[in-house]
């Protein structure tokens, strides 16, 4: 059964929830967010919330470090690949001034955009963050840039 993108993003999983879908603890989750690999939602009450989405990115860096043996820092190195400049569709200058640009260590979201496009976006919000959340649709993004660029 398809999700529909709304619901796919909504948060409505509490940590615990999310923690047990993936067979982790909280503390891994929370970890992962330390890491800047996930932005949790927060409610009113500042509880972590956890999309549909949030869940595949989970998934997508879970499979990166238990089956493919891929470090934490491997993993950061694999989401600041993701060209957000072209899916933002930032001006020259902007990536002149942008410190996710020439970045190969954290993924863009885990970066201060100042004097940027970037600069006031919530990142969670970001087509970057939302629409990138399985591991597959980053190749195929990296794919679909370079195609273009060639």
């Amino acid at each position: 059964m398809e999700i529909s993108y709304s619901l796919k993003h909504k948060p409505i999983l509490p940590i615990r929830t999310a923690a047990e879908m993936l067979g982790v603890s909280v503390h891994t989750i929370r970890m992962y967010e330390r890491e800047g690999l996930i932005i949790p939602h927060k409610s009113e009450g500042n509880q972590r919330q956890y999309s549909h989405a949030d869940i595949e990115r989970l998934e997508c860096i879970r499979k990166a470090i238990k089956e493919l043996k891929i470090s934490i820092n491997g993993v950061k190195m694999m989401y600041s690949l993701l060209p957000c400049w072209s899916v933002v569709e930032c001006s020259e200058e902007d990536k002149t001034n942008c410190s996710s640009y020439g970045c190969h260590t954290e993924p863009c979201w885990a970066i201060n955009h100042p004097n940027t496009t970037c600069e006031n976006r919530d990142c969670r919000e970001c087509e970057v963050y939302k629409d990138y959340t399985k591991c597959g649709e980053i190749k195929e993004l990296i794919k679909k840039v370079s195609k273009n660029k060639l």
